[in-house]
């Protein structure tokens, strides 16, 4: 019986989804509900909450409600909210840039380059510039990889160099020079004021400076990464947030043999 009136409520869902007036989903459809965290530099108490509603009301929300707020340091006070969204989105009209390749196992991707490329390929993965995390080039490179998806160091058609984090892009180029690199995988997680940007920009800068840049495959990676943006800072592909060694890997043969044919 409950299964029966879930499937009506569903289809009664379905009737009122406008797809070019798109709003968050809490309780049910178009009712708007958010959750929403931010920090305010402000004491707690009654006029802390009050500022935290007024400034959900100029975003756009109805009816603003503070569920929980606590003092992180004198001065600042963290706040739990919910609201009704107000805001609608078109997403008819969106359209993303993204990777164009398909997708392969690590075996079809070894199967791939041992027919159309005949070689290993090398690939040199870092951290590069200050960003002293290496949560995000381990995923693709270390052996083990991430989530099921094993890193590049297993590949058998790939020999796959991590050089770990806070790598001057100039001992990056060096050690591309040095081992004769097809492509380049860089990791972004640091962010802040971003100096992720700095970082890719001036290893670009620094490549083209060498006459290296189209020689080498150029790839970036991290959370605020999206291939829109990479392709803006003069990367060949960029993979943001839920992306793993499969999609790097099977990019960069595809676009190496593509290079080669042409």
């Amino acid at each position: 019986m409950s299964g029966g009136l879930y499937s009506m409520e569903a289809r009664a869902f379905d009737t009122t989804l406008d797809m070019k007036a798109v709003k968050p989903y809490g309780d049910t459809m178009n009712d708007g509900k958010t959750q929403m965290s931010f920090t305010l530099p402000v004491p707690p108490g009654g006029e802390g909450v009050e500022a935290a509603k007024l400034l959900m009301k100029k975003m756009g929300f109805e009816n603003p409600q503070v569920s929980y707020y606590k003092e992180l340091t004198e001065g600042f006070t963290f706040f739990n909210c919910y609201g009704s969204c107000t805001h609608t989105v078109n997403y008819e009209d969106i359209y993303v840039p993204k990777v164009e390749s398909t997708v392969w196992s690590m075996n079809e991707t070894d199967d791939f380059i041992r027919d159309k490329i005949g070689r290993k390929i090398v690939i040199l993965g870092a951290s590069t510039g200050t960003d002293a995390h290496t949560v995000g080039i381990d995923a693709v490179m270390n052996m083990k990889g991430y989530a099921g998806h094993y890193g590049l160091e297993r590949y058998e058609m790939v020999e796959a160099l991590n050089m770990g984090s806070q790598v001057l892009n100039e001992d990056f180029i060096a050690k591309a020079i040095e081992i004769n690199a097809d492509v380049l995988l860089v990791s972004q997680t640091v962010t802040q004021k971003d100096v992720h940007i700095k970082n890719l920009i001036e290893l670009v800068e620094l490549m083209e400076a060498e006459g290296l840049r189209d020689k080498m495959l150029l790839i970036c990676g991290g959370a605020r990464i999206t291939h829109e943006l990479a392709k803006e800072l003069g990367y060949d592909a960029g993979f943001g947030t839920g992306t793993y060694a499969d999609d790097v890997a099977s990019y960069a043969v595809q676009e190496l043999e593509r290079r080669l044919v042409k």
